[in-house]
């Protein structure tokens, strides 16, 4: 009797234990892109651990992001690399994506955090302007050399980094001074013809055949390939998690990651749904 009896209080502390783990946490970014990433990592760790994970969506900015995975509030998140290097490392990030992604996984390994393998895809700044009216001009050096004084549209966050508006200086376009608007203001005050040229990502969800996409022929902008940040302690802890993350590497292309934000920007889907049509459409449920 005393043996069934201490089989099953070992039982039940085992059990407890296993339920007692520590959450795992997924922050996301305050913008689309940063959340829709953010809940396809978190369902897919909830199908692979068969436990729910806990999110911390919204949160803000690289800075603040960044703030949280070192505290250990969040331990993982959606990151671009060469922000790491130039927001993180404050270095001039190198225009070689392979470069960069060395440079930032070593330094981030000296406090303790992952750079796992991109998601597939990159991310850099995006100059944008109207289609129509616009046929002779197809990089920014060609709207450098136009006649057309360009008036600017862009957000707070592209003014302040150096990889942003002061990076775009190098190409010395004829421009009044720019207009620093909320993002949701961009596109619609571009369309107005209140603004004749936009900053926004390469994957905006807005950008449709009405816009153009002028290359950065003197490549400017460094690479943005999404990649996920993670604690090294969180790692440890959860041997399986590291195999579940490592399922999302190269699983999502431009396009693709163009689509899923025009699903929530252009056709007010919700985020949750979205990041589960995908994870059934890349076969990871």
């Amino acid at each position: 009797m005393l043996r069934v009896t201490a089989t099953a209080l070992l039982c039940t502390l085992f059990l407890a234990s296993c339920n007692s783990k520590k959450p795992i946490v997924v922050g996301s970014k305050n913008e689309t892109e940063g959340m829709l990433l953010g809940e396809i990592v978190a369902q897919h760790l909830e199908h692979r651990l068969g436990r729910p994970v806990e999110r911390r969506s919204g949160l803000g900015n690289t800075a603040i992001l960044y703030q949280a995975l070192l505290s250990g509030d969040v331990g993982v998140y959606p990151e671009y690399t060469g922000l790491i290097e130039s927001e993180i490392l404050k270095e001039q990030a190198n225009s070689d994506p392979q470069i960069v992604l060395a440079r930032v996984r070593g330094q981030m390994d000296m406090m303790q955090i992952e750079v796992l393998d991109p998601l597939g895809f990159d991310n850099p700044s995006a100059m944008v302007v109207r289609a129509q009216g616009t046929e002779q001009i197809a990089t920014l050096s060609d709207a450098a050399k136009s006649a057309k004084r360009w008036r600017l549209g862009i957000s707070y966050d592209f003014q302040s980094r150096p990889d942003g508006l002061q990076a775009l200086a190098s190409y010395r376009l004829p421009m009044d001074s720019p207009r620093v608007l909320d993002p949701k203001q961009l596109f619609v005050l571009l369309a107005n013809g209140d603004v004749g040229m936009i900053a926004t990502r390469a994957t905006d969800g807005h950008l449709t055949s009405d816009w153009k996409v002028l290359a950065d022929d003197q490549k400017v902008f460094p690479p943005y390939e999404a990649c996920l940040l993670v604690r090294k302690d969180v790692m440890a802890a959860e041997p399986a998690l590291r195999p579940a993350l490592a399922e999302l590497s190269g699983k999502i292309q431009a396009d693709t990651m163009h689509k899923l934000n025009a699903e929530v920007d252009m056709l007010n889907r919700p985020v949750a749904m979205v990041a589960a049509a995908f994870l059934e459409r890349a076969g990871l449920k």
